[in-house]
């Protein structure tokens, strides 16, 4: 008789926590503008030699949210000199990128950057478009999957539930991520 009791309220634990799980339905999680600054921050000043001719520093990155676009905008300042000149050129560049959810390391990352502005400062025409394109190279490739926010594992789960991202949204202060019962 126990194991017949045991058995019927082990079956209506289960059944029990598995409607919780759907009566927990999604929730959002808002992630400061400040927080995704500071985790772009880390990635910088960047310093480079590209192809052992071009010398490259890019410092300084500002971040804004594009509601509008859902997307997100870093702009930065940028320094480039050839080795073989004893000059320095300055500038800057603007990227934007989508927002994805990256679950191999739980974290909301940059993806799809590309360069929307590039601007350089004193620099001949015929040159200007070579570097602008060496430098958007560079800022992509620099960008593309910058986590930009990695989920703890308490984050991730509430009431027994594990939970997923589902959306990401952006408002001009803040990212909004609403999580949903994992499946």
């Amino acid at each position: 008789m126990n194991l017949r009791l045991l058995s019927f309220v082990s079956a209506a634990l289960t059944v029990l926590l598995a409607s919780c799980a759907t009566l927990l339905g999604p929730r959002d999680v808002e992630i400061p503008l400040s927080s995704l600054q500071q985790a772009v921050d880390r990635k910088f000043p960047f310093n480079s030699r590209y192809l052992d001719m071009l010398d490259l520093h890019i410092g300084n990155p500002r971040i804004e949210l594009l509601p509008a676009e859902n997307r997100i905008l870093a702009r930065m300042d940028v320094d480039f000199s050839p080795f073989y000149l004893n000059r320095t050129w300055s500038g800057s560049f603007a990227v934007s990128g989508r927002l994805r959810f990256d679950a191999s390391r739980n974290a909301i990352v940059l993806a799809d950057p590309r360069v929307e502005r590039m601007n350089v400062n004193g620099f001949d025409m015929p040159y200007a478009d070579q570097v602008a394109r060496i430098g958007s190279f560079l800022a992509e490739e620099l960008l593309q999957d910058l986590p930009l926010h990695t989920f703890r594992r308490d984050e991730l789960r509430f009431g027994g539930v594990a939970f997923i991202p589902s959306k990401i949204n952006t408002k001009a202060d803040s990212l909004v991520v609403t999580l949903v019962p994992a499946r």
